[in-house]
């Protein structure tokens, strides 16, 4: 039987986008099928495995299959063959992690407390697979009462798994602001409506708002792009800036949204310039069921995952699956590796995933 570092390894090389997954999700068959499951395929990209031990409830374990379009820098052996596309957040090993549970579910079937629902899900880093699946009532229909996932992250203790009850990670939304002028030659411009210097100001004044509102609401606003004009000697007619807001709390995503609405009518007002904002739905925030942590860890005692100090500012659609039934998201150590999401990330397999599955087996059978 492959060791979970082996199934990691194998599913690096075949990184696929979205939900577009057909070498992932027949690896992840070819190691299901032989197991004593009932497999499924709810949307598409998906595989779901269900375990009945014939109890009244079920546990389920998320793991998220996609990669990002993302140019493979990292010298491993193992390494991606899909060019531009690469396993650089660790959903290989997350995919890797559900597998080893689901084969130490098979051959410990009839001692389990309670059923397994396994979700393997496509799109987590793109439209967010977890809501469609949710969607299908597959964990109502399994009579799912908790749900548990992982997320390998940087930095931590190698192999050691943290959590923390209550907001984990952000509630995120992609902003996108557009503004419209009237672009005419420099030598005429005030004629012209400077989208250049109006999309320049409305950028001041947005970090402004966001530093002003109170200190124990964490949150942050970005813009990473700014695009305008189109040559050097004419007034800029369009400028575009696309960023992303992280808060947790839908209040204090609310006011941003409102303030940041609000600031566009008054550039507007103030320049002439048409000022159009755009949020995106995004994802909620995940936020751990408080109940159900205090009884993971007092469950599994010295096994329990240490506290993390602080929530983190990074976002996750396993926030979805916390909407529906009471749910723990975990971060699993990597250590001190490069970043998530960058072309050279990797991380130790053969010490992290071990730990990480013995972690997951605890879970599982925990009374």
């Amino acid at each position: 039987m492959p060791t979970v570092a082996a199934h990691r390894r194998a599913l690096h090389r075949i990184p696929e986008l979205d939900d577009r997954l057909p070498e992932t999700c027949a690896y992840v068959r070819s190691i299901l099928e032989p197991l004593d499951c009932e497999i499924t395929a709810p949307i598409p990209g998906s595989v779901c495995a269900f375990f009945d031990a014939g109890r009244p409830e079920t546990a389920a374990f998320r793991a998220d299959m996609d990669a990002l379009p993302v140019t493979e820098a990292s010298g491993v052996p193992y390494a991606s063959v899909h060019p531009g596309q690469m396993h650089a957040c660790g959903h290989d090993g997350h995919t890797a992690l559900a597998l080893g549970l689901a084969e130490y579910a098979a051959a410990h079937l009839a001692d389990l407390p309670r059923n397994a629902l396994f979700l393997f899900q496509p799109a987590e880093e793109t439209t967010g697979g977890a809501e469609r699946l949710c969607e299908t009532g597959i964990l109502e229909e399994r009579s799912v009462t908790g749900v548990f996932g992982l997320h390998i992250w940087p930095g931590l203790p190698q192999g050691r798994v943290f959590s923390r009850p209550g907001p984990l990670m952000a509630r995120s939304s992609e902003v996108t602001v557009t503004v419209t002028g009237k672009s005419v030659h420099l030598s005429r411009a005030a004629e012209g409506r400077d989208a250049l210097t109006a999309g320049a100001e409305y950028l001041r004044r947005a970090y402004a708002a966001m530093d002003a509102l109170p200190p124990e609401e964490p949150r942050v606003l970005r813009f990473g792009k700014m695009v305008s004009g189109t040559v050097r000697n004419a007034v800029s007619g369009e400028t575009r800036l696309e960023g992303s807001l992280r808060t947790y709390r839908e209040e204090t995503h609310h006011l941003c949204r409102e303030r940041l609405e609000s600031l566009g009518r008054e550039i507007a007002a103030e320049s002439g310039c048409a000022v159009e904002v755009c949020l995106s739905r995004g994802y909620p925030a995940v936020w751990n069921h408080e109940e159900l942590h205090a009884s993971v860890c007092r469950r599994l005692g010295p096994d329990a995952p240490a506290l993390l100090d602080a929530p983190v500012l990074a976002a996750e659609d396993f926030s979805f699956y916390q909407r529906r039934v009471p749910g723990v998201f975990f971060f699993l150590g990597a250590g001190d590796t490069p970043e998530l999401h960058a072309p050279d990330f990797a991380f130790d397999d053969e010490a992290v995933l071990p730990a990480g599955l013995e972690f997951l087996k605890k879970l599982l059978t925990m009374e």
